[in-house]
C-alpha cells in the first residue's frame, strides 16, 4: 500500500505525495484533520482513490511509531 507514497526531488519540495501527481500526503490529511469526508475528498481530485487516502494513513502511522524507551 505504501507503493502509492512517493517522494521525487523538485516535486513539491521533495515531499511524499500521492501516486507521483502534486496531491501531498500532508494536504489529505489535513483534509481529514478537519473532518471533510472521504467521499468529498473523492469527489474533489477525481484522480484519488480510495487506496490513496488509506496510503495516507498508513504512511502517518508509521511515521509517528516511535520506540518506547524505559529507564
Amino acid at each position: 500500500m505504501l507503493t502509492h507514497i512517493t517522494q521525487t526531488p523538485g516535486q513539491c519540495g521533495g515531499r511524499p505525495c500521492i501516486r507521483g501527481m502534486r496531491i501531498r500526503v500532508s494536504d489529505i490529511l489535513e483534509m481529514l484533520a478537519e473532518n471533510v469526508s472521504v467521499s468529498e475528498i473523492l469527489e474533489d481530485f477525481p484522480d484519488l482513490e480510495l487506496e490513496d487516502i488509506q496510503a495516507c494513513l498508513l504512511f502517518a502511522a508509521r511515521r509517528t511509531d516511535f520506540p518506547r524507551l524505559t529507564a
